[in-house]
């Protein structure tokens, strides 16, 4: 499971980018997040999520929000 932060947020096309701990930005689509609804999210929230390999590079998959510590 990779950590990071929600660095940017497409509302009106249902994606968004991460950047995790490793300092590289990573693509998800709202209909990988788990337990979370897109209109919730904000930009710089923690999240966890898996990566897999894409045609088009790297995607966030099982997109949760980390719990508060």
């Amino acid at each position: 499971m990779h950590t990071g932060k929600i660095k940017r947020l497409v509302r009106e096309r249902g994606f968004g980018f991460i950047s995790d701990t490793d300092g590289r930005e990573v693509f998800f689509h709202q209909s990988s997040l788990v337990d979370a609804k897109f209109s919730d999210l904000t930009e710089g929230q923690d999240v966890q999520f898996e990566v897999e390999n894409s045609a088009k590079g790297p995607r966030a998959i099982n997109v949760r929000i980390s719990p508060k510590a």
